[in-house]
């Protein structure tokens, strides 16, 4: 079979990973890709939301499967674009993948189905919000009602912070022109519970987690992820099946009961709070970093599950009983304004396995091209073992303009 994956940073990596061990495969491509994609898939320069191209270039070239990485295809409607046309694809359609497109949408689905999540209004208008921000409790949370690149949630502990992130949203326009929603702020460990769902079909991942904030203990700026690990030893059996049950399948059937099924994956971002566990967000997509940990966890064939999943099939999921931990070589200065261009030197040291997020090549060389860089995996057979390879690799990387953090899987490993 051949197989096209959509997307250009460390998830699609990890997919185009995940398929060159299965023994259905005889090509893969990859639109865009990068640097590190290039040596495992042949790279296609089409962007991720030019459906049409993307089309009409699987049709061309024969392509057995498409597995769809980005939230921005989704929203483009690849997938609605390519079943028109009779090719089988991995994902949701644009109507399914409103569930993160848009946050008023899933906010609304969880109250009218009695999924548990944190309390919540959505506003317009600026002076409306903040006036129903600063007559309540800090922190509050302010998301923006759409697409904004893992940056559209703002945590706010102060009423100075909370009217600078309305102001971006509603006034500035920032993201684009849109509503907030406003949560109540909730307390406790996050964790991801990553789902392939087909229909009222519901096959769960293994857990992980990720670190949002810039550096070591939590500090700084929200990213798109500074790392990653599985398995989560402070999520138990009990808490596990809660979440699949009153959660993951209960949001899979309401899905079906409102018109738009979902097939593809389906990301559970939960949170373990002192009155059970509750929705913070969903994805319409493979999460990532979370992605670059989980998917080395799997032992069955992942061809056969996404056919099952674009095809209406059954499958089962096997999973390795290692640990894998990932650390973000992202360049200095992200998520805020960086530079390009700098040589990364020493992959061909690294003795474990490294995703490639934002990098491009010239010529013999590989150099930065994004925020998140690199993504090192260690695994092991504790988190500790899986960090300490993750973090000797990454010791054998040389580029001037990298930073990282030393302490992920902190919440695990009690740091």
């Amino acid at each position: 079979m051949k197989v096209l994956v959509i997307g250009s940073g460390g998830r699609e990596h990890a997919i185009v990973d995940a398929l060159s061990r299965s023994p259905q495969v005889d090509k893969i491509y990859c639109a865009p890709g990068n640097a590190g994609i290039a040596r495992q898939a042949e790279c296609v320069a089409i962007k991720d939301t030019e459906v049409e191209q993307l089309r009409d270039f699987a049709a061309a070239a024969g392509i057995g499967l498409t597995v769809v990485g980005p939230e921005s295809s989704l929203a483009a409607g690849v997938v609605d674009c390519f079943k028109a046309a009779g090719l089988r694809i991995f994902g949701p359609s644009k109507a399914a993948a409103r569930i993160e497109s848009s946050k008023e949408f899933a906010k609304d689905l969880m109250a009218k189905y009695d999924i548990p999540t944190a309390g919540y209004r959505s506003f317009t208008d600026y002076a409306e919000a903040r006036t129903y921000v600063a007559a309540r409790p800090l922190p509050a949370v302010l998301k923006y009602d759409g697409l904004a690149a893992g940056k559209g949630v703002v945590i706010a502990a102060t009423m100075e912070e909370a009217d600078a992130a309305l102001r971006d949203m509603l006034l500035d326009d920032k993201f684009g022109a849109g509503k907030v929603v406003v949560e109540d702020f909730l307390e406790g460990p996050e964790f991801s519970l990553l789902c392939f769902v087909s229909g009222r079909r519901v096959w769960p991942m293994v857990l992980s987690q990720d670190h949002k904030r810039a550096y070591d203990g939590d500090e700084g700026p929200n990213t798109g992820g500074m790392g990653a690990y599985s398995p989560l030893p402070f999520i138990s059996s009990d808490d596990e099946r809660y979440a699949l049950e009153h959660i993951m399948r209960p949001v899979a059937e309401a899905m079906v009961a409102e018109g738009c099924p979902f097939e593809g994956v389906l990301y559970g971002g939960l949170m373990k709070t002192r009155d059970g566990i509750k929705v913070i967000e969903f994805n319409a997509r493979f999460g990532d970093p979370e992605t670059e940990v989980v998917l080395p966890r799997l032992r069955s064939d992942i061809v056969d599950i996404f056919c099952a999943v674009a095809d209406g099939g059954d499958t089962e999921l096997e999973w390795h009983d290692f640990a894998t931990l990932g650390i973000v070589l992202a360049s200095k200065g992200y998520p805020g304004a960086y530079e390009k261009g700098h040589e990364i030197k020493g992959l061909d040291r690294v003795e474990g396995t490294v995703y490639h997020m934002g990098t491009k090549a010239e010529g013999d060389r590989v150099v930065t091209s994004g925020g998140r860089v690199l993504f090192v995996v260690g695994r092991g057979a504790t988190l500790a073992e899986a960090r300490e390879r993750a973090l000797a690799d990454v010791a054998r990387i040389d580029c001037d303009n990298l930073f990282h953090r030393t302490d992920i899987g902190h919440w695990a490993l009690n740091d």
